[in-house]
């Protein structure tokens, strides 16, 4: 029988490949020339011999017991009972080992981060990370190593209660879908047979749904206006907030607007697909979002060019014309101006030209939508040849800088809401 102390003090000599110390009833350490010592049992199963690793007493190069001499002897005890029964201990061993690895590949955890990996192509890259993120910090930590098929409506509701419980009302939601998608997925691949998301549908706090700030009326259009022409800050700044209001596009795109992109003489600016609001197909295979320039954003834009023309960006960063303009510049210059964000944001100038067209000039609103570069909905879909309203667009840009200018110096007449003659909109060729 082995001793702690002759277990502790076991060694083989160099000219050996290994020592067995014998413990009894098949138990034994093996003691090899590099100071390894590992725990074995022997036994007989159908008639032949075989052994069993039962872990390591050191390993090599440690003084540290992994495996003690009590624990061998219990583990050796165990393995009998599993001999006695019938039952091979190196197969039961190796099934157990199987039965792991299974279980873990249909693990939510596992099967989200496979959808990841087989999705995360089609997405796009802020999206893809987003989405793993939100994962990583929600869900895994509470249901990520359980297997798919054994979380319910209840289960899952519980974690989301927990985001919840943070105030993350939105975010809630938006876990629950992506954890459909989850589910859906393990479905299509036989890791479980039903989504319990669904069932969630109206157990969440519903999301009360904030719009962006924006001036959405004539006189505060007025007041803005001017405020922008008497802004004191830096005049590439008090540009782009003018060519806010008068293009009405994304506020990235505006920061990002290129000198390559303009052609003054043709009065167009053309935004390459990629830097749209799109899916990944939609940016590698989509057309380029044509906006059309007033008078007015073509002079504002001649202005510029001895400013910035020698750089890539029509308004590069303060700090170096390396880069754009900074996403807070034009939020900061609305606070200067004293526009609160519950007031108005640089996202805002969209929603002003989209209420204040149809509401004061009557133009259809599919017009506008194009313009917006908003996707169509219906049938029709991605489908929408937004080219045939061109020039509509170049004629609402047109008619919605002169009333920008006219709100600004005072003109009654371009403060009249125009009216409807016979389908047709009366001082533009606005027909739908």
């Amino acid at each position: 029988m082995l001793t702690d102390v002759t277990c502790r003090n076991s060694a083989c000599p160099a000219d050996k490949a290994r020592v067995r110390l014998n413990d009894g009833g098949g138990l034994y350490l093996e003691v090899a020339p590099n100071g390894s010592r590992r725990w074995f049992w022997k036994y007989y199963f159908g008639g032949k011999e075989k052994r069993l690793a039962l872990g390591h007493y050191t390993e090599a190069g440690s003084k540290k017991v992994s495996v003690s001499l009590k624990d061998a002897r219990e583990a050796r005890d165990d393995a009998r009972k599993l001999l006695r029964n019938g039952t091979d201990p190196t197969q039961k061993r190796q099934l157990d080992k199987l039965t792991r690895q299974a279980v873990a590949g249909i693990t939510f955890e596992a099967v989200a981060r496979e959808l990841h990996a087989t999705k995360h192509s089609g997405w796009s890259p802020r999206y893809a990370a987003r989405w793993i993120e939100r994962m990583e910090k929600d869900l895994f930590p509470w249901i990520g190593s359980l297997p798919l098929q054994d979380i319910t409506a209840p289960l899952l509701l519980h974690t989301l209660r927990r985001i919840e419980n943070r105030g993350a009302h939105e975010t809630a939601h938006t876990l629950r879908q992506t954890a459909g998608q989850v589910f859906r997925y393990g479905i299509a691949t036989g890791r479980c047979e039903r989504n319990p998301a669904p069932d969630l549908h109206g157990a969440l706090k519903p999301i009360v749904v904030k719009h962006m700030a924006a001036v959405l009326d004539p006189s505060g259009a007025t007041a803005l206006m001017r405020a922008i022409v008497a802004y004191e800050g830096q005049p590439l700044t008090r540009a782009a907030l003018e060519l806010s209001a008068l293009l009405f596009q994304r506020p990235g795109n505006i920061r990002q607007m290129e000198w390559s992109e303009v052609d003054l003489d043709k009065a167009l600016w053309t935004i390459p697909a990629a830097k749209m609001k799109r899916t990944v197909h939609g940016k590698v295979n989509g057309r380029p979002h044509l906006v059309p320039l007033a008078k007015r954003a073509v002079a504002i834009l001649r202005e510029l060019h001895p400013l910035s023309r020698h750089g890539r960006y029509v308004f590069p960063s303060l700090l170096t014309g390396e880069r754009c303009m900074s996403e807070n510049t034009l939020r900061t210059a609305l606070r200067r101006m004293g526009y609160t964000n519950d007031e108005m944001t640089p996202h805002g100038f969209r929603a002003m030209a989209r209420t204040i067209l149809v509401e004061q000039l009557n133009v259809n609103p599919d017009v506008i939508e194009a313009q917006l570069a908003h996707g169509k909905s219906g049938p029709l879909g991605a489908a929408y040849d937004r080219a045939e309203f061109m020039a509509q667009r170049r004629a609402m840009m047109q008619q919605w800088a002169d009333y920008l200018e006219g709100l600004r110096t005072g003109r009654p007449e371009t403060d009249k809401p125009r009216t409807r003659r016979r389908g047709r909109i009366v001082g533009a060729d606005f027909a739908r």
